[in-house]
């Protein structure tokens, strides 16, 4: 690596913000099936689109011309499994029942004193939004569930995720100092009672339906469109019908080449723009999204370490400040002496960051935009 990249560094005090990491949403003005659709999104793009949360979903309606059209497809296809997830999308892997729950009867959850129930979600309680810019909101309203998520989604960004004990802990924590300890206060985890799952295998539990949809009127209703006459939010559909339809092109591409870091740095700036730096939560959850397409069992990210000043950098320039290591992996003190060291993510597993020999030969994640 050249030393002026070594000298930038040394002037990045502070840990930057990343850009938000989005797909990129192209509207198809063509008439077909849910299934051709599909077909022609994997041929032309990645895949038929996929929505992680608001953000997400706010974009694609700005790309949408609908010209005329009422309905248009996205990736969303009945599957049949039953499971919890988050409203905001976030795959729910933590998770913190009480002693006896679920009881498998009801479909939302709330939490009191830092433990989970479920209960009916037409139940009226407090709730507890979440703000990308502002943090946790306390809603000092009774609602139901479906209505306190409507409301979340309106006014502040989403109804509060729990993903781990330590944001349980300042929920809890949020919730006793509102004098709220001991209320029942909604979550927004949910249990998907027709499970779908996304086209490209997406994780999302992000969902968008309009009041009483997904209803599966007369049966076979598979398949997932938005619809323009109740402000893009989304109905469940015959597979067999014919609309345009979104795709989605992801930000970042696997590519199952087998090269060193520095020819699989190379091979990203001069075909897309660079080698992935993940420099959030966020920025990792979609590289668990297309790390497991990878033929190898680590892929190559962006991440370097430098022996010179004896830290982990990124190579768009940022230091490493969002953490995602394995145990024992991303020392400071690495073996300088035998060979220079880069930094790959897990194809399989839990998906950890591990620290390797910059010779070892493996695929490797490109950022496209």
């Amino acid at each position: 690596m050249a030393q002026p990249l070594y000298s930038n560094l040394l002037l990045i005090a502070l840990c930057s913000i990343s850009e938000c990491v989005r797909r990129q949403y192209h509207f198809i003005n063509e008439n077909k099936t849910w299934t051709e659709a599909q077909r022609y999104c994997r041929e032309k793009y990645t895949d038929l689109a996929t929505v992680d949360n608001m953000n997400d979903m706010n974009e694609l309606n700005k790309s949408l011309n609908y010209g005329g059209f009422p309905h248009v497809w996205i990736g969303l296809q009945k599957t049949g499994r039953d499971e919890w997830q988050w409203s905001a999308g976030e795959p729910a892997l933590y998770l913190n029942w009480a002693t006896g729950q679920p009881e498998g009867r009801d479909y939302c959850a709330m939490m009191t004193n830092g433990q989970w129930h479920d209960l009916p979600c037409n139940n009226s309680r407090h709730f507890i939004c979440n703000n990308t810019n502002t943090g946790l909101i306390l809603v000092n309203q009774m609602m139901n569930w479906t209505d306190a998520q409507s409301y979340c989604r309106l006014n502040q960004t989403d109804l509060v995720s729990v993903r781990n004990q330590n944001e349980n802990q300042q929920v809890q924590q949020f919730i006793s100092y509102r004098q709220l300890s001991g209320s029942h206060v909604w979550i927004g985890l949910f249990r998907v009672r027709d499970s779908w799952q996304w086209s490209d295998q997406s994780d999302s539990s992000f969902r968008y339906w309009n009041t009483r949809e997904p209803n599966n009127v007369g049966g076979h209703e598979n398949c997932t469109a938005v619809n323009q006459k109740v402000r893009g939010q989304w109905i469940d559909v015959r597979c067999n019908r014919s609309y345009p339809f979104v795709c989605h092109e992801d930000k970042l591409i696997v590519i199952t080449e087998n090269l060193t870091w520095s020819e699989a740095l190379r091979y990203c700036r001069q075909n897309h723009v660079d080698l992935v730096s993940v420099h959030s939560e966020e920025i990792q959850h979609r590289v668990m999204n297309v790390v497991k397409r990878a033929s190898t069992a680590a892929v190559w990210l962006g991440l370097r370490h430098s022996c010179t000043v004896g830290i982990w950098f990124w190579v768009s320039g940022e230091t490493v400040c969002y953490q995602n290591w394995a145990p024992g992996n991303g020392t400071s003190e690495e073996d300088c002496e035998h060979a220079v060291r880069s930094g790959a993510v897990q194809s399989g597993g839990d998906q950890r960051w591990i620290s390797r020999p910059e010779h070892h030969k493996l695929n490797f994640i490109c950022s496209r935009y």
